[in-house]
């Protein structure tokens, strides 16, 4: 009885870190292929499945499908973007349908599973840019973060007696 009981909390414990990609579309992505490795050389790497994540920085929708501008940050281990003021570059990822731009739009977090198509020269300011093109095989919106209202006593100092510890509390 014991047994089981831990073996049920470990169930549980577990599946809550679960990766948000599938585990059969996991399975295809080459772990050994860095963001560096990726960035200096997207043609050696064609056809390769990737796993990679970031913030959007631009959305397009074409005759092709929806292209993402993406500038790459690091993943935790569920495929959260994380640290998001560290980038490696910037990728692009074409996902073969329609996204809509106000849902997929600047500032959102995405973890894409893409195959590697080569690389792509886009224009930054006065700069030609390279980076690396992926075919989008699965994508994830990570939801928005609300801000958290920060309150140092929830109650105030006065727990027990907090109507009167507001001085405006019988106007309310």
């Amino acid at each position: 009885m014991r047994r089981l009981f831990f073996l049920a909390a470990a169930i549980v414990f577990l599946s809550g870190c679960a990766h948000v990609i599938p585990e059969d579309i996991l399975q295809e992505v080459d772990t050994e292929i860095s963001f560096a490795q990726l960035r200096r050389a997207p043609q050696d790497y064609q056809g390769k499945v990737v796993l990679l994540g970031g913030v959007i920085v631009k959305t397009v929708n074409k005759k092709e499908g929806t292209l993402l501008e993406i500038y790459q940050t690091e993943l935790d281990r569920e495929g959260r973007p994380i640290n998001i003021d560290v980038s490696q570059g910037r990728f692009l990822a074409l996902y073969e349908g329609l996204l809509d731009s106000e849902i997929y739009r600047r500032g959102r977090k995405v973890t894409i599973v893409g195959v590697v198509q080569g690389k792509e020269v886009i224009r930054l300011g006065e700069i030609d840019y390279c980076c690396p093109y992926l075919v989008v095989k699965e994508i994830h919106l990570w939801k928005e973060e609300q801000p958290q209202r920060y309150e140092p006593y929830p109650w105030g100092p006065w727990y027990p007696w907090y109507p009167w510890h507001d001085p405006y509390w019988c106007y309310r």
